[in-house]
């Protein structure tokens, strides 16, 4: 016997209406020539909302989803509808641009529905994203841990998918600010959307979340992004603000293609984070006399070399601290501007409009500065121009690629300067990397003892100048004691070299000298390098010997 199912035949009726529909508006989009738009999987601007109350969108409508300054993306049942065309023409006189879309009922209604959740939202502004003091005091109160943030991140994926969205990506960047984040990663997998953190320049997994979910967070994200939404196969940059009590936050965005979906990275651009002074980057004692007095000549270079992640920016940004006065003019040439300096002139680079590091450092030159930093050197032009305004009565601060810091003399010869002046110009060549700090409340006492005991002591042997190990015990050391509320870790520190660029060195760079010989070279200078100043943090407790093995090769 066959039972006919009332519900399920509505449901395929309503479902086969509404393709019907769709389908139709696709077609008249083609004859008034204005895109058709889906908006389903489109996350609706709460600030587009706000152009218009509910009450005048329904009557003429219309439904604003996406607000970008003064540009307002409209979905419109039809353009020929007088309520319509009177509206449109009202927005103009206000001063809008209004952008028309042709929609289906369906898409006009989710576009509605939105404004019930109006009044409770966060505030949302194409290109910033206004996250409320009082919400996010609420959540930094309550939230210390990743367990906690992981929590509310489950909690809000197991809300309605309508009010899920509204709250998720608010979730996200809070428990990143919260957690002091670097970076957020959504990564699309076959079975479900992964969700990490770098936490202390180190990935952890935070949650998983469901496809659905994800293509509307990118879908979100590209709109606040000012990015394409319709363009999947190439990959995309953008940017967007969080603008948080007095402080705004910028976000970078890096949009890729990708197997199952698109890959999203959030860039965390937050100047509590990389306002860092210079007695705390973690610089050992001896290494601090010399920079202390080097970055307070009138003119030379100091370079600070390592790869992405190590920290050089927030060096580079001590030592513009560390020397800035009324009687000095600095300028900076970034890329981008991570942190804004009072009293500073900055400047960002923009190769699409052809605005280079050379540019902008040749530029610069023009404006009478006393101290330039450039961002980066990486080619032959921008390194014969900051050396040459190192020769010139110009104190310049950069960064160099390199492994270490005897890397940076070989790595300037194959750019091109001339070996000669080498040694003039620079006053000293460093370079770093980023380690974790043991928290004091998660970390606990082993012996040193074993293979670690003879990598230990073979460096700890190799130090120059043995008075620096007058204090160093060699009997324990420390590692993280992990829970569900830490990892053992808290903060980074970094661990320096340096190399001061002296006769030995100036004779030494005339030959094209090997890495190797130009270490040979500065031995009697006295300076840890990076193996070494890695060890002694690590007797002293402030790091555990396999963070330093993570970044650095000890047994090399």
């Amino acid at each position: 016997m066959v039972v006919f199912d009332e519900e399920k035949e509505k449901k395929n009726l309503s479902e086969l209406l509404s393709k019907e529909e769709e389908d139709l508006v696709q077609k008249l989009s083609e004859k008034y020539n204005i895109p058709y738009i889906d908006l389903s999987p489109v996350p609706i601007n709460q600030e587009a909302l706000r152009v218009l109350n509910k009450e005048v969108a329904t009557d003429a409508k219309v439904g604003p989803f996406n607000k970008v300054d003064r540009k307002v993306q409209v979905a419109v049942a039809s353009p020929n509808y007088p309520k319509t065309i009177e509206l449109l023409d009202k927005l103009r006189e206000k001063g809008y641009e209004p952008i028309v879309f042709l929609a289906s009922t369906q898409s006009l209604k989710k576009v509605w529905d939105r404004y019930d959740e109006l009044s409770g939202s966060f505030e949302t502004k194409g290109g910033s994203l206004d996250i409320s003091d009082e919400e996010i005091q609420k959540f930094l109160e309550k939230k210390h841990n990743l367990k906690d943030i992981k929590g509310s991140i489950e909690e809000v994926l197991r809300m309605e998918k309508r009010y899920r969205i509204s709250k998720i990506l608010e979730i996200v960047i809070a428990g990143a600010l919260s957690l002091k984040a670097s970076d957020i990663h959504l990564e699309p997998e076959e079975e479900q959307v992964r969700l990490r953190y770098r936490l202390d320049g180190v990935l952890t997994t935070v949650a998983n979340i469901d496809h659905d979910t994800h293509n509307l967070l990118l879908s979100r994200i590209k709109l606040l992004s000012g990015l394409k939404l319709n363009i999947k196969q190439n990959s995309q940059d953008g940017r967007f603000t969080i603008k948080l009590s007095e402080t705004e936050i910028e976000i970078r965005t890096s949009i890729l293609p990708g197997a199952y979906n698109e890959s999203i990275v959030l860039r965390v651009l937050n100047p509590d984070a990389i306002s860092v002074p210079l007695e705390e980057l973690g610089i050992n004692d001896h290494l601090f006399k010399i920079l202390e007095k080097e970055i307070k000549k009138p003119n030379g270079m100091i370079l600070t070399t390592g790869p992405t992640g190590s920290g050089k920016t927030t060096t580079l940004y001590a030592f513009l601290k560390k020397i800035y006065s009324t009687e000095t003019k600095i300028l900076t040439i970034e890329n981008p501007i991570e942190y804004h300096l009072d009293g500073i002139v900055q400047t960002q680079t923009n190769e699409k409009q052809g605005y280079t590091f050379l540019s902008g450092l040749r530029a610069a030159l023009r404006q009478d500065p006393d101290v330039i930093m450039v961002g980066e050197i990486r080619d032959r032009d921008t390194a014969e121009v900051a050396v040459n305004a190192a020769l010139t009565g110009h104190l310049v601060f950069s960064t160099l690629h390199t492994n270490n810091a005897a890397g940076t003399f070989p790595r300037l010869i194959d750019l091109g300067v001339n070996s000669k002046v080498i040694s003039s110009a620079l006053n000293i060549a460093l370079a770093q990397r980023l380690v974790r700090k043991l928290d004091k409340n998660y970390m606990k006492e082993v012996p040193l003892e074993g293979q670690d005991r003879e990598i230990v002591l073979k460096i700890l042997d190799s130090i120059h100048d043995k008075s620096i190990l007058s204090d160093i015990q060699t009997e324990k050391m420390w590692v993280p004691n992990i829970t569900e509320e830490s990892t053992g870790y808290k903060g980074r520190v970094g661990l320096f070299e340096g190399i001061l660029a002296d006769s030995n060195i100036e004779e030494t760079v005339q030959r094209n000298p090997s890495e190797r010989e130009i270490w040979e070279a500065s031995k009697e200078q006295g300076i840890l390098n990076m193996k070494q100043d890695g060890i002694i943090k690590v007797l002293k407790g402030t790091t555990s010997l396999e963070e330093v093995r993570r970044v650095i090769d000890l047994e090399e």
